[in-house]
């Protein structure tokens, strides 16, 4: 329990860190964007006080079982979820909680087939925009040329072990694996299949908190039983949190063992992962012509 706790802190430290880091890179107009976003989630936060939660639940179930009797329910979760699974979109977990929300543990199958193809849709057509310009960057830098080599010679497991892991996001992380040559099309895909269960947890998450979102549900249910579907979301919450610290902890430690090899390769190699960013498809201008 303790290594999970401090992996936990060491999680949260190295977002803040890389927050940190990024924010400080951003043009006054990028600053000026995040204050705004604050500001919206601080709006939102109000609005939320005022108009009651439980109010808006209500009103997101409602919402959420209209779409489950449209027949074609499932095409448009799956259609926003291939859309968000593009740079700069975020949204992907909220997705997932929506379908569980929507359709119960049903959703997961459908939420399985909006990530794999998402993801599979995202990598390939930036494989072939950027074709020209990820040979071009990745001839002169040394540091991307070292991480190719590195994941060329330990294959699936390292490439496994970045994909499942929770930074970059999940948009981002797409667009990251369309940035390494020596990852084809199939290890990717298959290298996807390894985050379902965390999908499976997502899902799972959204059905319970369906349960309590309905008044009339909520009101036939006594208190032992909403102290359960409550302690249930907590679980899965905190189950998805545990995992991820646990990746990260793992991932950071291949980072240390390749800063640790005497290869200077493998050094380079752990400096771009530490810089994920700098990668030719994330950068800030990944969106412009090659």
């Amino acid at each position: 329990m303790l290594v999970a706790l401090t992996s936990g802190a060491r999680f949260v430290k190295g977002l803040l860190q890389s927050a940190s880091s990024r924010y400080q890179k951003l043009s006054l107009i990028g600053k000026a964007l995040i204050w705004f976003i604050l500001f919206f989630y601080l709006c939102s936060a109000a609005f939320i006080v005022v108009v009651t939660p439980a109010r808006i639940a209500q009103f997101t179930y409602d919402f959420a079982q209209d779409i489950r009797h449209l027949s074609y329910g499932y095409t448009i979760l799956i259609i926003i979820m291939i859309a968000v699974s593009f740079p700069p979109f975020i949204g992907h977990t909220t997705l997932l909680n929506l379908f569980g929300f929507t359709y119960g543990l049903r959703g997961f199958f459908p939420a399985a087939f909006g990530s794999l193809a998402g993801s599979a849709i995202v990598f390939v057509t930036l494989r072939i925009m950027f074709s020209k310009r990820l040979r071009s960057w990745t001839s002169t830098n040394e540091k991307w040329q070292a991480l190719e080599a590195v994941i060329r010679s330990r294959g699936m497991p390292l490439i496994i072990l970045i994909r499942v892991s929770s930074f970059p996001p999940w948009a981002w992380s797409n667009s990251l694996f369309a940035s390494i040559a020596p990852v084809s099309l199939f290890q990717f895909f298959m290298a996807t299949w390894f985050t379902l269960p965390k999908v499976m947890v997502y899902v799972f998450v959204g059905s319970r908190i369906a349960r309590l979102s309905d008044g009339e549900q909520r009101n036939h249910m006594d208190t032992q039983t909403k102290i359960v579907n409550g302690l249930l979301v907590v679980g899965g919450i905190s189950i998805s949190v545990l995992a991820s610290s646990l990746v990260y902890h793992l991932m950071q430690k291949e980072i240390k063992r390749l800063h640790d090899s005497p290869s200077e390769r493998d050094e380079l190699a752990a400096e771009a992962l530490e810089a994920a960013e700098e990668a030719p498809l994330l950068g800030s201008d990944s969106l412009s012509s090659p």
